[in-house]
């Protein structure tokens, strides 16, 4: 197998094709994924491949971070949930991460991240985990129905007939749609918006070319929930949430999840992919649980480069900067979404 070296899949050619032969692959490791963060918070890709005649057998995906405010590192990947190393056996994943580990000591990273790649780091303790969630979308659709948490049945009829109506659209409506849904979540959870020229990018090379799409929750012709999912494969990966009150003095979220389910179910996809859940945060959990997945754990492994060793991860934001960022007006929260970003992947 030829030596691990760094490329940018938005400058190599047929990267898709290439990626589409490595056994494991997922949305995340595509060029589309990567387009998206590099244009937005302008990340540097260090894709770190094994190559043998001219067909890429192991990948190691990692983009440099370089903040002033949160310091310079690597991440597999920013803003990605999961990213799991591409490798045969240990021994080829063992190159990948001694090349990024060089690189990294080059580069002056302070710390290298992966998200996932449990079979890889036996021994070595995560710095932080996580829950995951997927449902198989094989049986059916009554069976699917049958399985889910029996409140979020009663709350799914009830939507339905209080005149709650649902669409599946990969249209830029929809998308803005999401985005103004989107930033009266993260301002109720203590967040700033995502930047909305991330979701510019994410219309054009995700959502646009098929590669995701929105559904979204109508009451009075107006939206009030929606959910953004990504198309991996014959995977449906579930990325975002949003609500207004509205949304949730209708319970829209369970409708809004059971659209996607029968929608993947009706057009031949297998799974949906619930993302990452955070320990703490049970009422997610408690959520996503009552479709029925199966759940499953998700470590992220940290080399700190002054240690030499693998460390814990930081704690979440505090509950104090949540706070204070609630209570903040949108038209403040948003110029501090477009700064913060970039340095939080």
């Amino acid at each position: 197998m030829g030596e691990s070296s760094p490329v940018n899949p938005c400058e190599r050619e047929n990267w898709q094709a290439l990626l589409s032969e490595i056994p494991g692959h997922s949305f995340f490791h595509g060029e589309p994924w990567a387009r998206v963060l590099c244009r937005s918070y302008g990340y540097q890709p260090f894709y770190f491949t094994q190559e043998e005649q001219g067909r890429v057998k192991a990948l190691l995906a990692v983009m440099e971070v370089d903040s002033f405010i949160t310091g310079k590192r690597g991440v597999s990947l920013p803003f990605t949930d999961y990213c799991e190393p591409l490798a045969p056996d240990r021994a080829g994943f063992d190159d990948l991460f001694a090349a990024a580990l060089a690189l990294g000591r080059t580069r002056n990273w302070a710390y290298l991240e992966i998200r996932g790649g449990e079979r890889f780091f036996s021994g070595k303790a995560p710095s932080q985990t996580y829950y995951g969630h997927v449902l198989d979308l094989t049986p059916d659709l009554n069976d699917l129905f049958s399985s889910l948490r029996e409140s979020f049945g009663r709350n799914i009829k009830k939507a339905r007939k209080a005149g709650v109506t649902l669409s599946v659209s990969s249209s830029r409506e929809a998308v803005n749609a999401f985005c103004r849904l989107n930033a009266l979540t993260r301002k109720r959870h203590g967040l700033p918006p995502q930047p909305d020229r991330f979701f510019q990018f994410l219309y054009d090379r995700v959502i646009s070319p098929g590669l995701g799409l929105v559904v979204t929750a109508h009451a009075g012709g107006a939206p009030v929930a929606a959910n953004l999912y990504f198309i991996s494969g014959d995977r449906l990966i579930y990325k975002y949430g949003a609500s207004n009150d509205t949304g949730r003095d209708f319970s829209a979220g369970p409708s809004v999840m059971w659209e996607a389910v029968q929608w993947g179910r009706d057009n031949g996809f297998s799974a949906l992919c619930f993302g990452r859940t955070e320990l703490e945060n049970q009422g997610l959990r408690h959520f996503k649980m009552g479709f029925g997945p199966e759940e499953y754990g998700i470590s992220y492994y940290r080399y700190d480069f002054s240690r030499a060793a693998f460390v814990k991860g930081p704690e979440e934001i505090g509950s104090v900067y949540k706070k204070i960022f609630a209570a903040l007006p949108m038209a403040v929260l948003k110029p501090v979404g477009r700064v913060l970003y970039r340095h939080m992947g």
